[in-house]
């Protein structure tokens, strides 16, 4: 896991950590921006990250699948869902809409059913977290029991303890320390 995670480290560091003045989803600022899109849906990165979250999530009993909200938790739980079929691990992804679709079936949550199944939200990164507490109020809605919430980078600005405030557990593989950030 160790090489798995310096490799992963070392990828993020030099092709998605961005510097400048940014303004992020939850309209705060930054002097830097971790794009995770530029190494998730990299060949070369993306089983680095399934490996890495898998064996984050692995601390979480009996997980039925990943996911979040779309799009930043999208790679991330393909990922995940790859390296756990690759060892034998019977892991499933879903989406989790913003809003329920206003046709065809009205779903909100897209993928196998996530009734009565342990899930596990997954985002790429999180600042105050915001989209994991809205993909979890979705999929509670659905009548999936939430385990955990998993990100690959944690900014370190408030989303875990906001998180944790609500009652679920967090995990991050990556601090803002580990990406010389801090």
């Amino acid at each position: 896991m160790s090489d798995a995670r310096d490799k992963l480290i070392a990828y993020i560091s030099q092709d998605a950590v961005f510097h400048g003045d940014f303004t992020l989803t939850s309209g705060k600022k930054a002097t830097y921006y971790v794009d995770l899109r530029k190494v998730s849906l990299d060949h070369r990165v993306a089983p680095l990250i399934g490996e890495v979250m898998l064996e984050l999530i692995q601390q979480i009993p009996d997980v039925d699948a990943v996911g979040g909200l779309t799009m930043g938790a999208d790679p991330i739980a393909t990922s995940i869902l790859h390296a756990g079929a690759s060892r034998g691990k019977s892991i499933d992804a879903f989406v989790v809409r913003k809003e329920p679709k206003d046709h065809g079936r009205g779903r909100q949550v897209e993928g196998p059913d996530v009734s009565g199944k342990r899930v596990v939200v997954v985002e790429d990164t999180s600042t105050t977290g915001g989209s994991p507490l809205t993909a979890i109020a979705a999929l509670e809605r659905e009548g999936a029991t939430v385990v955990g919430v998993a990100v690959v980078v944690d900014r370190n600005t408030g989303a875990k303890e906001r998180i944790e405030a609500e009652g679920y557990p967090y995990f991050a593989a990556i601090g803002l320390s580990d990406l010389g950030l801090v």
